[in-house]
Order: structure tokens, then sequence, then C-alpha cells
């Protein structure tokens, strides 16, 4: 464990302040509606002339039942019905987006995301897949990455076997918690059978990965009862793992007014918290990846870090960095060529644009030099905690030490502080540095030096 990751309290009081996540370079602060649907369109299909893969995201708004600690772009609502009217319009969009894109150009992954998508019925899913593969070339089981997130409170062994039939090979679940007063005070109650019933369900089909996300710092949560979920997680034997911060942000998320916050654990708790997390996690044999995420060192995502592939995007750590990613539904984030460009937020916006025939893309931004250079550097460090200058310098034509003096120079002070070491070919990321990688990535993070640039994020811890 000490050679993965180090726990050191005086360096997180120290370092630990709000900052992106960095699933993008610009972050979504910067995007603008200067960037419409016509730039989207001119990217999109100048992008064939590169060839490169695709990766699909599509976006299910919908929740049977409100989690009160949940962040997401939702809409909750007990109505299936109102599916229908979604995927009628969700169907345009393939059609509209699918014609942008060359038939050679292959989905080497495919994601949908929520919201819970398995509140689709089984007709709507097969639907839905039916259409995508009509409008995009879908590879077989071997070679495409095609996961969904799934509730595992409605999606049943049948349901689970369409899944796999439908093309899906993983798998990801939310569990938060098995506690369950933690589950009644975050409105989640998901007894521990009815998730391993999915599981069991996912094994049974074939499913090639299985991810199980936890949240610490929850209302009513201890070391001692977090450490009881953590034994009952591994009888279960996942091959991920998310163990998320949680943000309590209730003037940005109205469903976390009804947490009450004077029962959340104290900051200190948190941090013992986590520090049972990686001791317990990495003793099972998982491998750190990165923010919040844990694997067994044969997953994939462990696999693409020691071969230094891994990537970071919307979805979070990937193993396709070669990708244009095509993302649609409402609130949906995708990025092709040199941008990143977003739908509409609200369904009357999404479905306008869709019943009118336009794509419903309202901002977005167009990446300069700059922005490629530093999304390459905050990439390699959030992925393989770890930069190269020599790489660095051939892609874009800089001298790394000329182009970012100022930053160097804001390194040092990390360097000595333990965090990182600094030489003339690069920066390694220390094991007490890795939970901080991301303040040691808004060093990069030009935006952030804007004078008067005030943005509300989480803590890093």
């Amino acid at each position: 464990m000490e050679s993965q990751i180090v726990i050191d309290e005086r360096l997180i009081a120290k370092y630990d302040r709000a900052g992106p996540r960095y699933t993008s370079y610009p972050t979504a602060p910067q995007f603008h509606e200067r960037f419409t649907a016509a730039h989207y369109r001119e990217l999109a299909l100048a992008s064939n002339a590169g060839g490169r893969p695709l990766s699909l995201y599509f976006h299910i708004p919908f929740c049977d039942t409100v989690c009160f600690y949940c962040a997401c772009n939702k809409i909750i609502t007990k109505n299936r019905r109102r599916a229908g009217p979604y995927l009628e319009r969700l169907l345009r969009e393939i059609e509209l987006q699918g014609a942008l894109f060359d038939r050679s150009r292959p989905v080497v992954q495919l994601h949908w995301g929520g919201g819970t998508p398995t509140f689709l019925s089984e007709d709507e899913m097969r639907t839905l897949m039916e259409a995508t593969r009509a409008h995009f070339t879908l590879l077989g089981d071997e070679r495409g990455e095609y996961s969904i997130e799934i509730d595992p409170r409605e999606a049943d062994a049948g349901k689970i076997a369409l899944l796999r039939r439908l093309g899906f090979n993983r798998i990801s679940m939310g569990v938060q918690d098995f506690d369950p007063a933690v589950q009644l005070a975050v409105n989640r109650i998901q007894p521990k059978a009815v998730t391993l019933a999915a599981i069991d369900a996912a094994r049974a089909e074939g499913f090639r990965s299985i991810s199980l996300d936890l949240i610490y710092g929850l209302p009513l949560q201890t070391v001692t009862s977090f450490a009881r979920t953590l034994d009952e997680i591994l009888e279960l034997d996942p091959d991920r793992l998310s163990v998320f911060n949680y943000a309590h942000l209730p003037e940005l998320f109205k469903t976390q007014k009804q947490i009450d916050a004077a029962a959340l654990p104290s900051p200190a708790e948190k941090l013992e918290i986590l520090r049972l997390v990686i001791a317990r996690l990495t003793a099972a044999g998982y491998v750190y990846i990165g923010m919040d995420h844990f694997a067994k060192p044969d997953d994939e995502l462990a696999v693409a870090q020691r071969a230094g592939t891994l990537y970071r995007n919307f979805q979070g750590y990937s193993t396709h960095a070669d990708c244009d990613l095509v993302a649609m539904g409402a609130t949906s984030i995708g990025m092709v060529g040199d941008s990143y460009s977003q739908n509409v937020k609200t369904l009357d916006a999404w479905y306008a644009h869709l019943d009118a025939g336009e794509l419903p893309v309202y901002r977005g931004v167009h990446l300069d030099a700059d922005d490629r250079l530093r999304r390459a550097v905050i990439t390699q460090l959030l992925c393989n905690f770890a930069l190269d200058y020599a790489p660095v310098e051939a892609a874009h034509g800089i001298v790394f030490a000329e182009y970012f003096a100022t930053e160097l120079a804001e390194l040092a002070g990390m360097a000595a502080d333990g965090l990182l070491t600094l030489d003339r070919h690069g920066i390694r990321v220390a094991p007490a540095g890795r939970l901080l990688i991301r303040n040691i990535c808004m060093v990069f993070d030009q935006y952030l030096r804007a004078a008067g640039t005030q943005r509300r994020y989480s803590r890093v811890i």
C-alpha cells in the first residue's frame, strides 16, 4: 500500500481545496454559446478524414426515486410512460448524428448512463439498440466495450439477460453503503440481497466486468459502519470499485437539502474512512487507479495504466484515448475533433430542437493549441501519475521548461513538500501526492489563474 498511495494529514490540510475533476480540459465552465450546432456539424464532418473510431454515450435522465446525495442531471418520476416521448426524440438524434460520421468508423465503446438507463422497458431498450445499429457500425462482443449503468432494484435476472443479448458486456451499479440507517438517511433503500442477485445474474450471463459504486461522507456513516460495508463488498468480489467523496453542496443541488447536515461525518472522520478504504482495498489486491477508482490488477484499466495508455473522459477512466465521443440525450457532453459540445439541458428545449430536425447542441468550446497542450499534460498526470517532457515537446513544438516556467516554479513547492519529484526529464507524482493529483493538475489550468475566475467545485478530499 505504501508504495501506491500515502495519506499525509499535514499535506492534505495544506493542499485540499475545491477544484475540477478534469473529465475534460477546458472544463465545462469554459463552454460558451458562441459554439453552435453549425460548428459541431462542421467539426464532425471534418473528423471523418482522420478515421478515428467512435465512442457513443446515451443519457437516459429518468429515475424512479430520488437519492438525496445525487448531483447528476436527472428527472424523478414514477410515470414510465415519460420514457416514450424521450426515446422517440433520441431515435431522431441518433439518425442526425449517424449521418455525420462515416460507417467505416467502428464504435469501440458504447455507454448508457443516467439517470437510470434501466428505467426503460425491455422493448424500449431493444428499440434503442436496434436504432443505434442501424446508424452506426457496432462491433462484435470480442472487440466492443459496451457498458451500462443499472439500478439493481429494478434490474432482475431477465432484464440483465436481455442487456447481454443486446450486446452489453460491462455493467456498473450503485451501492453507496449497505448500512440500513445510512440508506434510509439518503433515500436509497437497497438490501444487500438485491445487489447480490444482480451481480450473480451478470456473472451468469458472462458480463466481462462488474463495477460497484460506493460513497463515503454520507450521513450516519462511521469508520466502523463503513468497515462492515467494505467487508460485504469484498465478498462480492467486483472487478472495479469507485469510492466517491460525497460533496455536500445543497446550494447547487436541491435534493441535497433533504440531507441532515448535522448527521454528516466530520472531515476528520471522513479522512479516517478514506484511510480505511485504501488500506482494505489495496490489501485485498486492488490497484488504485486514481480519482476514487480501484481495479483488480488484471482489469483493463489497471493493464492500460501500466502500459501508459489509460485515458480520462466524461465517463471517467477509459482504455481508449483515440476516439471521438458522440453524446446523445438531453444535457449530454461529447468530444469530437478538437472540441467539446453539450446538448440543451431541459427536455422541452431538447424536444423542440429535434422536432425541428436540428441537432440540440447549445454550447461548447473549440480547443486552441494551448488548450490541447495543457489537456495532454493534465491527462498524463491524472492517468499515469507521471509526465515525460520529451514526448510533449515533440508533439506540441515547445520547450517544456520555458513554456511552463511559472507552473514548474509552483510545482517546486509541492516537490519540497513531498508530493512529487521534478527533474530535467519530467514529473513523478509521489505516493503522498496521488490523492492530491487534482491539485497538481490545477497548476496547469490557465483558466483557474484568470483574474476574477470563481467557480464552485467539490473539495478534493
